[in-house]
């Protein structure tokens, strides 16, 4: 007999594994966000195989039509979300019609997600330069290389297109392009969710009061 495609729902079993992970009431009395996020994210570090900063990124095209990817978080603080991509890309270009955007941390692992909804601001000049100039040789050549998000022959083209790069800076330090650099989610609203038995999940979230936070407590 086939298996089902989609997977039954958990048993009660399956909550009892896990449920002492997420029992932890003291989140409720948090009084800002930044510091439960970086605990959660530390934990997601030490639980999750892959890409524990990965995290959903949502905007707006121009006809109004929500569009998702996953990207990288490169760096937190009170400031916000920050993270780096080609200015040209379709997400870029719809960061800059529309200046807002959603993300979503999910540890599988975990149980555990986290919700953001904020305006977003281009990082400075500084900022980019220094995330740049850490990454790979191969992956800065990469970003001169990429027409992002455009149509692209074939998978020959586009390796021609690296090796061509790669020699013009043979020798060289490969800089910044003009056209690269990052957004800074800045949070207006942070939800934080965890996984109980039978669906009666615990979220919390956090809502921007000038330079402080309320804190709400919703149902499941």
């Amino acid at each position: 007999m086939t298996q089902p495609l989609i997977p039954p729902s958990p048993s009660a079993q399956d909550y009892a594994a896990q449920l002492a992970a997420n029992a932890d009431e003291t989140m409720f009395e948090r009084s800002e966000p930044f510091g439960l996020f970086a605990e959660w994210l530390e934990a997601a570090k030490a639980a999750e195989p892959n890409d524990a900063n990965a995290m959903t990124l949502a905007t707006l095209d121009a006809e109004g039509m929500p569009d998702a990817r996953i990207v990288l978080l490169k760096d937190v603080d009170a400031r916000g979300f920050t993270f780096f991509s080609n200015q040209e890309s379709a997400k870029g270009e719809q960061l800059w019609a529309h200046p807002a955007a959603a993300l979503v941390f999910h540890w599988k692992s975990l149980r555990r997600q986290v919700r953001v909804r904020g305006v977003v601001e281009p990082v400075s000049s500084a900022e980019a330069d220094a995330y740049f100039a850490s990454r790979a040789r191969e992956s800065r050549i990469g970003a001169w290389a990429s027409d992002q998000s455009r149509p692209l022959d074939s998978r020959a083209v586009l390796e021609a297109r690296v090796a061509e790069q790669a020699a013009g800076f043979d020798g060289q330090d490969v800089p910044r392009p003009d056209h690269w650099s990052g957004w800074r989610v800045v949070p207006q609203q942070i939800e934080f969710w965890r996984d109980r038995a039978f669906r009666l999940h615990d979220r919390l979230r956090f809502d921007r009061d000038g330079d402080a936070w309320l804190r709400t407590r919703l149902w499941p």
